[in-house]
């Protein structure tokens, strides 16, 4: 569907993390929410008319409970993938992310690629996406550069580890984010890339001042594989399994849902994944691979039509679990599978409640 030009080292790579994204979410996978079952109640006492998919993280209402994570921009092609999603975020009123503006930064070239994003959805809430080895300065630029609602800062050690050309040091990582937070005059979120993040993860985090975190858990696109079909020695193979599923880091995140805003991303397939999430906690669930995959094989305004339809969906589904507000889906009845009650006790994190939270 996408046209290509003769791309640069730094752009062939981005275009490489979108070609492979690809072709994982070719790959049926088993999403890592299948075992979760949700206590069905036979009444409803509840109507339509009274859900309301309002969510607030990064001190904005949203009216949608899901958004766009990003993962694209830094070429040609890329920006034809931004513009697609641009163009769905703002029919649809779903926040959008880009992928990391590094390259916009140092390559003057590249910069109408993230651009476009706000150029399609001016009235949108749009994130920038950093690296954590970015200063103060830098993240001011890429605010700047999208006239950004938010910033995204990324972890992704392993990612880097795997990728050729990555960083070996992330010495500067935690010492960046509390300054950008603290410095930054709008919301900053700190995620993960698809590995998932412990509860000492999400402790660091909040000790360094980070009120908006998204776990971003196993399942989805997975950066180790990708960056591993870019090597030519040193098969990285054998930990392309590595970290936390989502499900495991919304478990991890228990202790401090009153302390952040958790957000969850990472193998969500659609909208039952949606709501498993938030009954596990989140406030509000991200995608990339899979809305990737929607404007690539269905263009704009088909991948319009199915958000609107999960919208639907996700209020059908409130109105079973007789919960009118993504905060009353916090407090459903649900049963977890023995893979994930395994992982709570050999980390003892209570788990039996979650069976009976609704009385």
């Amino acid at each position: 569907m996408f046209q290509s030009q003769l791309p640069s080292f730094s752009q062939k790579r981005k275009d490489d993390h979108v070609k492979y994204a690809l072709e994982q979410q070719s790959q049926k996978k088993i999403s890592a929410f299948e075992g979760i079952r949700f206590v069905h109640q036979s009444f409803a006492p509840l109507t339509l008319e009274q859900i309301q998919l309002t969510t607030h993280w990064a001190d904005t209402i949203h009216q949608a409970p899901f958004y766009i994570n990003g993962m694209t921009g830094g070429s040609v092609k890329t920006k034809q993938y931004n513009e697609a999603l641009g163009r769905v975020a703002a029919a649809t009123g779903l926040a959008m992310a880009t992928g990391s503006v590094s390259g916009a930064l140092s390559d003057d070239s590249v910069r109408d690629s993230f651009t476009i994003v706000r150029k399609v959805n001016p009235n949108g809430f749009v994130m920038a996406n950093l690296g954590a080895h970015h200063d103060l300065e830098n993240a001011k630029r890429a605010v700047d550069l999208l006239e950004a609602n938010a910033l995204q800062i990324h972890l992704n050690v392993p990612q880097e580890i795997v990728m050729p050309e990555g960083d070996r040091d992330f010495t500067s990582w935690s010492k960046n984010i509390e300054t950008i937070v603290r410095e930054l005059p709008i919301p900053v979120i700190v995620k993960e890339v698809g590995f998932g993040m412990s509860r000492e993860t999400i402790q660091h985090l909040i000790q360094l001042g980070v009120k908006n975190i998204d776990v971003s858990g196993r399942g989805g696109t997975n950066f180790i594989q990708i960056e591993n079909e870019r090597r030519e020695k040193l098969d990285y193979q054998a930990i392309a399994g590595w970290g936390q599923t989502t499900p495991e880091s919304l478990l991890e995140a228990q202790a401090f849902l009153n302390q952040t805003t958790i957000l969850a991303s990472g193998g969500i397939n659609d909208y039952l994944d949606i709501v498993k999430a938030l009954a596990l906690g989140a406030n509000a669930v991200g995608l990339s691979g899979r809305f990737l995959q929607m404007v690539h094989e269905q263009g704009v305004e088909q991948s319009v039509e199915m958000i609107e339809n999960w919208k639907e969906a996700i209020q059908h589904l409130m109105l079973m679990l007789n919960a009118k507000s993504v905060k009353e889906l916090h407090q459903v009845n649900l049963i977890l599978p023995s893979e994930l009650r395994n992982w709570a006790e050999a980390r003892q994190i209570e788990w039996r409640h979650f069976g009976n939270r609704q009385q």
